[in-house]
């Protein structure tokens, strides 16, 4: 994109928040597509619980994320990030989620993050979910020219009350200088840096590099896309507590699931 500031066309108007506007975007009004989530929980190895469950955009009929994200274009994509939060809040709260949920943001879809805030704290009353429950990922492979720009975001959104996330960490472009502008709550390891870890060891050389620096500036770490035992198992000698991937659990669209038996022991 040529810009971290998107440029929105001459009839876009963007929404203020109120339950008319959550409707319309639960409905996902505009976009000219249906969408759904599944959930797939965020295990965490200490207490051998769920500490939280990842929002994946999935199809109404269940089609893969590429085919959802593929019909995302300038035109629509500010209302697709707030059909994004609001739906998947509202299906939290359907399903009677007790963890967090974690949901993933386009920045370049935000002109003014206090603004775009106001729909998803209206979703949060409206469907009763604590504001402290929810986790805003932003992937590091998201191009955004402006660094400072999407540090603002996350700020923003801090002190609103959320928590955040850095997702992919170690895959795109922003890397360490995005670390270094804004320290979130969490940052999720690139699905690429835990792939056989375990007979890897420049991997879990880096991966052994981030913890520390993640530990000195007091944030957590979860590793993603995890689907051996002994994936697993080298990520926890490494200290990594949290955890998801198919080891665990797949997304579910439509239930709660627990993590499979016998995958936390």
């Amino acid at each position: 994109m040529a810009s971290a500031h998107p440029v929105f066309p001459s009839n876009f108007t963007p929404l203020q928040g109120s339950a008319a506007d959550c409707e319309s975007c639960a409905r996902g009004d505009a976009l000219g597509f249906d969408f759904r989530f599944a959930f797939q929980p965020i295990v965490d190895l200490g207490t051998r619980s769920v500490f939280a469950r990842e929002a994946l955009v999935r199809g109404t009929e269940g089609q893969g994320a590429g085919w959802v994200l593929d019909q995302v274009h300038d035109g629509n994509r500010y209302r697709f990030d707030q059909a994004c939060r609001v739906k998947a809040i509202k299906m939290a709260a359907e399903q009677g989620l007790s963890e967090r949920i974690s949901i993933n943001f386009l920045p370049n879809a935000i002109y003014r993050p206090e603004v775009c805030i106001r729909t998803t704290l209206a979703a949060a009353r409206t469907h009763g979910f604590p504001l402290e429950r929810i986790i805003f990922e932003v992937t590091e492979g998201e191009q955004v020219e402006d660094g400072a720009w999407l540090a603002e975001i996350l700020r923003e959104y801090r002190r609103t009350g959320f928590l955040t996330a850095i997702d992919d960490f170690g895959a795109g472009y922003a890397g360490l200088k995005l670390l270094a502008d804004f320290q979130p709550d969490l940052v999720k390891l690139d699905m690429h840096l835990v792939r056989g870890i375990d007979a890897d060891k420049p991997r879990r050389a880096i991966v052994r590099g981030l913890l520390a620096t993640c530990a000195e500036l007091g944030i957590q770490v979860i590793a993603e896309g995890i689907e051996t035992r002994a994936e697993r198992d080298a990520l926890a000698d490494l200290g990594v507590r949290l955890m998801q991937g198919y080891w665990f659990a797949r997304p579910s669209l439509d239930a709660v699931v627990a993590p499979l038996a016998g995958s936390l022991d």
